[in-house]
């Protein structure tokens, strides 16, 4: 069945090249159209691309991509374009290809670089491409664009930075779409703090009652962490036994007093409401917090900009010679792409946990200057594996575990080639506790490369992120 699935899936990325084809034969029409009458060049091409997105039934904005990838395979990746006929890269793939070689592209124009360097472009991505997710491919493919025209990234960043905005559409049911358009590093740190917002308020609801029980027992006891509180006299206890009642447990009282064995009374609190117990999801958590934050935060001088504000997590790989201002080549947003070395400088200023890394001359992350042994091997196998290192995981290291490859309690030892990051979600996947028919297994190669074994018998190799680099 798998194999099936797998070829039917072949057919179709291979049906969706065809198609890419006649828009590239359509593009030929346009072209002509443009020449017969150039002043009308752009209402010539709006009325091709509504026509077929009207007969797709395509967004605009999605046309006009499927036009702009069929152009870059047609014109540019004919190395790319051969792989997708054969059915090796899917549509997903092709699109992040196409549009990170649009950096290349526009700096071979320029005359920033040779022709010759698309040829490198592609070379470089399709070895990742034709192995991993089209997820795994964007990042590689921006990773090496950079790598290729370095300062034609760092010209477009700060072009790109001029266009940021916030915007807000209607979706009907009185909500409402919010988009805010950022610089990278700052949309990557909101993320993860309103993560790490998001976790404290749901860890907190979820340990409530055993909080406040544990809380009670504690003074009780006596413990130093217990709030001090006075004990109230004997006479002063309120207990089953001095409250006089017939009523049934859970029924309504409307009387608002409570009578005890003594005659006193104990008036209720009228405007008292048992709070609703929280059963928001963590995207509603989130959302709230978002909404809390902006509309009852004000921007203040004190507090500073962005950049010192940071409190979310950013791993970020900057050259030694960039920090020193010798050159303004990009740093490396781990996990997402280029970043601008000014932004890169700023946030090492304001930021001490920064390690040296040596690389092999292919690019892998072998050692770090970390004194301490225990956080050296911490450090190295976050520098050298990024994210979850399941096959397409891209769930970044600081939500993962590291997992002994071979299981400690069998002895493995904990060593750099016998630790990986995992996902709690992947981690079970080889948990002893799995039955074997779902177990999955996994063997640590040389160089960090993960050998994974399905139920099923299939093998999935899983490399490690290579820093990309041109001599």
């Amino acid at each position: 069945m798998r194999d099936a699935w797998t070829e039917a899936r072949r057919r179709i990325a291979a049906l969706e090249a065809e198609a890419a084809e006649l828009l590239v034969a359509q593009i030929a029409f346009h072209d002509e159209d443009v020449a017969a009458a150039p002043h009308h060049r752009d209402a010539i091409h709006r009325s091709m691309v509504a026509e077929f997105a009207t007969a797709a039934h395509l967004s605009t904005g999605t046309m006009e991509f499927a036009f702009a990838d069929a152009l870059a395979l047609s014109t540019a990746l004919p190395r790319v374009r051969e792989a997708f006929h054969t059915g090796a890269l899917s549509s997903a793939h092709v699109r992040e290809i196409a549009r990170a070689s649009a950096i290349v592209d526009e700096a071979i124009r320029n005359r920033v670089v040779a022709p010759e360097t698309m040829g490198l472009f592609e070379t470089a991505v399709l070895v990742v491409a034709e192995a991993e997710t089209a997820a795994c491919t964007r990042v590689h493919a921006r990773r090496v664009a950079s790598a290729l025209v370095g300062e034609t990234i760092t010209e477009r960043h700060r072009r790109a930075a001029d266009e940021r905005c916030v915007t807000v559409r209607s979706v009907d049911d009185g909500l409402a779409v919010l988009t805010a358009v950022l610089p990278e590093w700052a949309a990557v740190a909101i993320a993860d703090r309103l993560s790490q917002l998001t976790r404290t308020v749901i860890r907190a609801r979820d340990a409530g009652p055993a909080r406040d029980a544990g809380t009670a027992r504690d003074a009780a006891s006596g413990s130093d962490e217990a709030t001090p509180r006075l004990a109230p006299a004997h006479h002063e206890v309120l207990t089953a036994d001095r409250v006089a009642t017939d009523r049934p447990c859970g029924e309504a009282r409307s009387d608002p007093t409570i009578s005890s064995v003594d005659g006193d009374t104990y008036a209720l609190d009228p405007e008292a409401e048992v709070a609703p117990s929280d059963t928001r999801t963590w995207s509603q958590v989130q959302a709230d917090l978002l909404t809390d934050l902006l509309l009852t935060a004000d921007p203040s001088a004190v507090e500073g900009d962005g950049l010192i504000g940071v409190r979310g997590r950013l791993q970020v790989t900057v050259a030694a010679t960039t920090l020193a201002g010798l050159d303004n080549r990009p740093a490396e947003l781990d996990g997402h792409g280029a970043l601008h070395p000014d932004i890169a400088r700023a946030l090492a200023g304001r930021d001490g946990g920064w390690t040296r890394l040596f690389l092999d001359p292919h690019g892998q992350v072998i050692e770090t200057d970390a004194y301490s042994p225990t956080e050296n091997m911490r450090r190295l196998l976050r520098a050298r594996d990024q994210h979850c290192r399941f096959p397409g995981c891209r769930q970044p290291v600081h939500r993962c575990d590291l997992d002994h490859t071979w299981d400690h309690a069998k002895g493995g030892p904990t060593r750099v080639d016998n630790l990986a990051h995992l996902c709690r979600g992947h981690h079970v996947l080889k948990h002893p506790d799995i039955p074997d028919p779902q177990r999955w297994t996994v063997r640590q190669r040389p160089g960090g490369v993960l050998e994974w074994r399905s139920p099923l018998g299939a093998v999935h190799t899983d490399h490690a992120p290579r820093r990309v680099a041109f001599a």
